[in-house]
């Protein structure tokens, strides 16, 4: 606690009106995530097509006039109007509880641990509890929004750690070294930046087959948003490596004999952490949006699999989104997750700024 009290860029961060906010949020959505299993009350890929495009559970505390400490649902049925369209009407005469550490579906805790039991849903295993509604085939749209979360939130941290590595190994060996050297990388680098990303991007995906595996695709949207987002970041590093080479420690480490690899890592680029940091933060969000719009658009992470990109290619059409409205709550928690993000890295600009009282 002294160390927090102490800390100015830590008091700066702090004081952040909004940077707070943002990694409560993150937080939040990162606990989600490392317990998906254990929270989503269904496995991603459970489905019931009688539900198709149920709405979202009504809670209640009151039937037939009586108050009830627990909770309860009603489970809906359907009836088809003059357009064959469902209509759905929730069935009071039969209320289902909800309970917490329900049994539900057995899955692994983190693929290595298996479980029945779940945070929370109804008991009665007949009928089925929608917390945010159902999809076009029944599945519960909070147990995929959960799900989606372990590859939405992670591609940011792994493709910027990608990022990281090629932009510090190359901007720092240009920004050092110079002459032909710094000329035949920074030529390089600006190949991929000449091609707008969007693009650069869909050329890639497009370069390889569609019937790959979820992890593949994983893999593989990775390595595209990390090939399309180090050259910027390399450019930067290159040109703080340029200026810091010149100064008197790196002089005087190159005096003492010391090699060009250990005073570009030892002594040149721990001096541009404060930059990378914040760029990285702010970067995640790109990768994020990035995997979102390849998944919409069906390059992306394939069904039954979920990611938050995926999930939100169902609201492609106006009518699904007139009369199924939930469908857009994947786009909410991009939203969410992308502005967190943005005022984490807000903050910590505003902490690790030297030039900032």
């Amino acid at each position: 606690m002294k160390f927090f009290k102490e800390n100015r860029e830590v008091q700066k961060f702090l004081g952040h009106p909004l940077a707070v906010p943002g990694l409560v949020v993150l937080g939040i959505l990162y606990f989600i995530m490392i317990f998906a299993e254990f929270i989503a009350p269904y496995g991603f890929d459970n489905g019931s097509r009688e539900n198709s495009y149920q709405p979202p559970s009504r809670i209640h505390f009151f039937h037939d006039g009586k108050f009830s400490l627990q909770p309860f649902v009603y489970p809906w049925s359907f009836t088809f109007n003059e357009y064959y369209e469902r209509t759905y009407i929730e069935d009071k005469s039969r209320p289902c509880k909800l309970s917490l550490f329900v049994k539900g579906d057995e899955v692994k805790l983190w693929g290595i641990i298996p479980i029945k039991r779940h945070l929370f849903g109804i008991e009665d295993r007949s009928s089925r509890f929608y917390l945010l509604g159902a999809d076009s085939v029944g599945r519960d749209l909070f147990s995929r929004l959960v799900y989606g979360s372990r590859i939405s939130l992670t591609i940011g941290f792994i493709g910027v750690a990608v990022t990281a590595f090629l932009g510090f190994f190359i901007g720092g060996i240009s920004g050092y070294y110079g002459g032909k050297a710094d000329w035949i990388l920074m030529r390089f680098t600006e190949c991929f930046m000449l091609v707008p990303s969007f693009f650069l991007m869909l050329a890639l995906r497009s370069a390889f087959p569609m019937r790959l595996s979820s992890i593949q695709v994983y893999i593989l949207i990775v390595a595209i948003l990390s090939l399309i987002g180090w050259a910027g970041f390399a450019r930067v590093i290159r040109g703080m490596a340029l200026s810091i080479s010149k100064r008197d420690f790196v002089t005087a480490a190159r005096a003492l004999g010391a090699s060009g690899f250990r005073i570009i890592t030892f002594h040149i680029l721990p001096q541009t952490l404060s930059y990378a940091i914040v760029s990285m933060t702010l970067s995640i969000p790109a990768y994020i949006l990035g995997e979102s719009a390849l998944s919409l658009i069906g390059l992306g992470i394939q069904e039954p699999s979920a990611s938050w990109g995926n999930m939100l290619s169902a609201a492609m059409n106006v009518s699904d989104i007139q009369y199924h409205p939930w469908i857009l709550i994947p786009g909410i928690f991009i939203f969410l997750a992308v502005m967190a993000f943005n005022f984490v890295g807000d903050g910590l600009r505003d902490a690790l700024d030297p030039n900032k009282n």
